[in-house]
């Protein structure tokens, strides 16, 4: 149905900015926060309306040093859960857990994330950055662009929820638009990832067991046969729990997803010994985790941050950092192209090479994370040459700028390839187990735009 207020045909309101930066989220408001903060006209478009659901609720200790140096700390502090660390339960005996605690990392800048609501945490970022001078606005949808005689893009046209139509005039254009991947769509940049896909089942419940002591807040990723489980605790005694399974797997389900949900936790002892009594509070979602990267990630005059970029399996949650670390960096190259634009291609180039070096560690571990190799080197960790101290910074989000935890995770693969070698048997099943994961989830209830 049409709606009558709705104002489809009237002339465009006519606006002009320094920077545009499609979507809302961390990425967005993170790099929107710190280009006003430089003295720039920065306009940000959020389709939706804060605050609004979305998945991936555990933070990085890499994340503390951006929330710090934004100046909203303290705030996520309030909302926040403290995380000290992430346990991986062993052949899901619930008393045999292996306790990855961020202060072993190497040389670990921060020793601590916090877990996080989502709608709370993102609705907090994009107030603060309207309130650093960003004209912020929310349920505007993006729906055009337009380009100067040299091709570079100059306006966007763009739409609110009443059907009052928008053009933007902009010098610079950041997409933070998420999953939606605005321009990866519209520019045929987006490349799914077809060895690695998932689909993810998950709701939030009140009543689930929590770690002892100081480890209460820490996130549980736990694997069975078909994928791997997380739990991460939430504020009021809510728990976000969830699996993350192949597509073929979830294709297998029966009636409802909320029944299908428990009886895929019901298969791992170690989680169904936290979940005794538990209440569901939350409705049950089903998504697909398609992994993709985007073949470029600048051209003149824009720049990709975050998921608008590359989407990665949230197995080891570093969503949320990598969003926000690739915002710090666009507004370090914006605000350079824009005062200078003969670095404009020197600062994109060094960006787009920092992003892939660390999206390349974070990849490495997430493909083999379920592989029998991976299992054999988590239930028995050792430090030897320190590698165990740079998976944890790795753990930790420490991956992009750490040479000596980069030196380390090369020699962790040598040691992955000497156990496969080991256990060649066991490791030509999983590596046959990951060729099958090419398959794909449709029926997605939150991420309609996904291919």
């Amino acid at each position: 149905m049409t709606d009558p207020n709705r104002n489809e045909t009237a002339a465009p309101a006519l606006l002009e900015t320094d920077v545009l930066v499609i979507g809302g989220g961390p990425a967005g408001s993170t790099v929107a926060t710190v280009l006003a903060r430089r003295g720039w006209r920065v306009t940000m478009l959020e389709k939706d309306a804060h605050p609004r659901f979305h998945i991936g609720e555990s933070l990085l200790p890499m994340n503390m040093p951006i929330l710090e140096r934004l100046g909203v700390l303290e705030q996520v502090r309030a909302i926040g859960v403290l995380k000290t660390g992430a346990d991986f339960p062993v052949g899901g005996d619930p008393k045999r857990i292996n306790m990855f605690r961020f202060s072993r990392a190497l040389d670990p800048k921060a020793d601590y994330a916090f877990q996080v609501r989502r709608s709370e945490f993102d609705q907090l970022l994009f107030e603060h950055a309207r309130a650093n001078g960003v004209d912020a606005r929310e349920q505007v949808k993006v729906e055009a662009l337009e380009h100067d005689a040299s091709g570079r893009p100059s306006h966007a046209l763009a739409r609110d929820g009443a059907g009052n139509a928008l053009r933007v005039g902009f010098r610079y254009l950041v997409d933070a638009s998420g999953r939606d991947t605005f321009l990866g769509n519209r520019l045929k940049l987006k490349q799914r990832n077809r060895g690695h896909q998932s689909a993810a089942l998950f709701s939030h419940f009140r009543g689930v067991e929590r770690r002892p002591g100081d480890d209460a807040g820490n996130i549980t990723i736990d694997r069975f046969e078909h994928g791997w489980y997380w739990l991460i605790p939430l504020r009021d005694d809510v728990m976000s729990v969830g699996a993350v399974c192949s597509p073929a797997y979830l294709k297998q389900r029966r009636g409802d997803n909320a029944g299908f949900l428990m009886q895929t936790l019901a298969a791992r002892p170690s989680v169904m010994a936290r979940m005794q009594g538990a209440e569901r509070v939350a409705p049950v979602h089903a998504t697909g985790n398609y992994s993709y990267r985007c073949t470029r990630m600048h051209g003149r005059g824009w720049l990709m941050v975050g998921d608008a970029y590359a989407f990665i399996d949230p197995i080891f949650s570093s969503g949320v950092f990598l969003a926000m670390d690739a915002g710090e960096r666009a507004a370090e190259v914006v605000d350079g192209a824009l005062r200078d634009p003969s670095r404009e291609a020197s600062l994109q180039k060094a960006m787009a090479r920092r992003a892939d070096r660390g999206l390349r560690h974070f990849s490495w571990f997430i493909h083999r994370f379920t592989t029998p190799v991976m299992q054999r080197l988590f239930a028995t960790p050792r430090n030897d040459f320190q590698m165990e101290q740079a998976v944890i910074s790795m753990l930790a989000g420490d991956v992009f700028d750490n040479r000596p935890v980069r030196l380390r995770l090369y020699l962790f693969r040598l040691l992955y390839l000497a156990n496969a070698v080991a256990i060649a048997p066991q490791a030509l099943r999983g590596w046959r187990q990951r060729l099958r994961r090419g398959d794909v989830f449709t029926g997605d209830t939150l991420q309609e735009g996904n291919p």
